[in-house]
């Protein structure tokens, strides 16, 4: 069993403060086991929401974080309102495990999950409604809210048990007035087959949820657009401290005609603020999140296994710093204390060991590359292009751009020769347990050396959100070199009498590597007798190939020894003749030997089976019959 959690932060230095308690939230779910079993299954619904933190006593702190206790959250229920509601459906409450807080911005998150046992083939909606929203909402001020999923134990085409989608984002962002800005919302689903589609929540009856999806914050985002597809949210804020609730749906669909009929499997809602601000001035860069993991990273992490991951942020503009970090985490993870290494660089640390949550989760442990499984390595020829390695599990392309592979040239100091984005450039492919890169030109030089890195995520499995393989930066890692055919092998005898030697060397193959070009047709003329005889290999300059005499020999037998090398064409070619001499003297032989089976077998035949003769023989048993009575 495994645990997922997505990496997500943002910060601000400025802060509101405003009376009402609700910040958003999500509702998912999903069955403890996708092979339906019986007349019922076991559901886990899992809910997030968030609050302003000084609305609990005790307020969110990391010692609740650690204790688990008290929990967080309204007095509220989750209620079945439409569609096949029954008595396995008691409410569920809203009371939560507090996971993440922040002080400065007041507010606090939790998640919680709970055990339902549901008769197969049923579908409903369940809703958390209340009030209020922010008195300073630039829709619905003040107003209620109203949180729809649904939840159907329907048994698929392909036999299983659906499981949700999960959409996850922070309660609050923060983002500057009078400019457009580009928000994706990251959503994933278990049934890695399913093509997901986000709309905006509506008030009306006619989804799937049959009930009012967002009561007084729909269309909480004036003129916003959204791209279904991916979940992207378009939009520009105009009034600085005033906020926006985006209210949305997350539907999974079990093909393209499903899609395209628009009848989805289930419905999961996510509800978040955007929080306007004007540009403070002295700043026009915006920190970013740098270091080996990116954000939106997804990490696979098994139940009972520590990880530790650590966020570095970098401040663009003197003068400024990193005040809060917002966070959305699972239950039990825990932040450090921000520090500062050095000047601009922030780190916070996260921790986390899994427990399990009482359900079977898919086999999402990242991929690793496989180091032996690298190819080409050692020395190749120039105008090699298709390289390959391998997973320890079936990967598909990154769900995000800006994961490269890099291709860099060590003989000139680890200059970048070239680097392919694995999010979309073609020449990266994936098949299986197989990522294969192709250049369209070989862009090697002769003689250098080159290595191989990956950013996270270069490859990514086929499960939920897609967990992502670690990054690679050792320039050890995957390593080859080009063969330089102006370097010629030398040879160097030393003996007693002299040697002397002739090299001659194969011409360069233009196709692939061929372990048979080596040194050969090698000559060598000696006078006896032979003692010793040494050969080294250099990469000194090509020597002429012509005699070399280092000294006066004396005149006595001369011999003579040729190394001859056949290559399989040459065999092919030798053994022509012998081959087609072989099959005509086998067919002489054989045919009159053919022929005599054949006649001994149909006179064999024709003596058992020839009517005439069947005739004769009764006849004949009939007349001595009579004769011997």
């Amino acid at each position: 069993m495994i645990n997922i959690f997505h990496l997500i932060c943002f910060f601000c230095s400025v802060f509101f403060v405003h009376t009402s308690h609700f910040r958003g939230g999500t509702i998912t779910s999903r069955p403890y086991n996708s092979t339906p079993s019986g007349a019922s299954v076991p559901v886990i619904v899992r809910e997030r929401w968030s609050w302003r933190r000084s609305w609990n006593a005790p307020p969110c702190s990391a010692a609740i974080i650690a204790a688990q206790a008290p929990m967080i959250g309204d007095s509220f229920t989750i209620n079945c309102v439409a569609g096949t509601c029954g008595g396995y459906w008691t409410g569920m409450n809203t009371l939560t495990y507090c996971t993440d807080f922040s002080a400065p911005l007041d507010v606090a998150s939790g998640e919680y999950y709970q055990t339902y046992t549901v008769p197969i083939n049923t579908s409903f909606s369940i809703a958390f409604a209340g009030n209020a929203w922010f008195s300073t909402l630039v829709v619905g001020s003040g107003g209620f809210w109203s949180v729809v999923g649904r939840i159907s134990t329907l048994i698929r085409p392909d036999g299983y048990l659906n499981t949700s989608p999960v959409a996850v984002s922070l309660p609050i962002l923060y983002k500057e007035i009078n400019i457009q800005h580009v928000h994706v919302v990251q959503m994933s689903d278990f049934d890695g087959t399913d093509l997901l589609k986000c709309r905006w929540s509506v008030g009306a009856t006619t989804t799937i949820n049959q009930y009012n999806e967002c009561a007084n914050v729909c269309n909480g985002v004036p003129g916003a657009t959204l791209i279904g597809a991916n979940c992207t949210i378009v939009f520009t804020l105009t009034i600085a401290g005033s906020y926006a609730a985006v209210a949305v749906q997350i539907e999974d669909f079990y093909n393209a005609a499903a899609y395209a009929a628009n009848t989805p499997m289930s419905s999961v809602p996510l509800q978040f603020l955007f929080l306007g601000y004007a540009n403070p001035g002295g700043c026009t860069t915006a920190p970013a999140i740098i270091g080996n993991r990116p954000n939106r990273a997804c990490i696979g992490v098994l139940v009972g296994e520590n990880i530790t991951e650590i966020v570095i942020t970098q401040v663009y503009c003197p003068g400024k710093s990193i005040v809060e970090y917002v966070s959305s985490v699972p239950v039990g993870m825990t932040k450090s204390a921000i520090t500062n290494p050095s000047t601009g660089i922030y780190h916070i640390t996260l921790s986390w060991v899994p427990v399990s949550v009482g359900f079977q989760s898919p086999d999402v442990i990242r991929p690793t590359l496989v180091q032996g499984s690298a190819s080409p390595i050692g020395t190749v020829f120039q105008n090699h292009t298709v390289f390959s390695i391998q997973t320890t599990k079936s990967v598909n392309r990154p769900n995000r751009n800006g994961t490269y592979i890099y291709f860099w040239d060590s003989t000139l100091g680890g200059t970048l020769v070239q680097k392919y984005d694995c999010g979309w450039a073609p020449e990266v492919t994936y098949t299986g347990f197989t990522t294969i890169i192709r250049f369209p030109i070989a862009p090697w030089t002769a003689g250098h050396f080159y290595y191989v890195t990956f950013d996270s995520g270069v490859a990514s499995g086929t499960e939920f959100c897609g967990p992502e393989s670690a990054p690679v930066t050792d320039p050890t890692y995957w390593v080859f070199n080009i063969w330089n055919p102006a370097v010629s092998s030398t040879t160097t005898t030393t003996t007693t009498p002299f040697t002397t030697v002739t090299v001659t060397t194969k011409p360069t193959s233009t196709t692939s590597i061929n372990t048979l070009l080596t040194t050969t047709g090698i000559v060598i003329t000696t006078t006896a007798p032979i003692t010793t005889t040494a050969t080294t290999s250099s990469t000194s300059p090509p020597t002429t190939a012509a005699p070399t005499t280092a000294g006066p020999t004396t005149p006595s037998k001369t011999t003579e020894s040729t190394v001859a090398v056949m290559y399989p064409k040459d065999f092919e070619e030798a053994c022509k003749q012998p081959v087609a001499i072989m099959t005509a003297v086998i067919f002489l032989v054989m045919m009159p030997a053919h022929a005599l089976a054949l006649y001994a077998i149909f006179t064999k035949l024709e003596a058992t089976f020839n009517p005439s003769r069947i005739q004769t023989k009764t006849r004949h048993r009939q007349r001595m019959k009579r004769i011997l009575n």
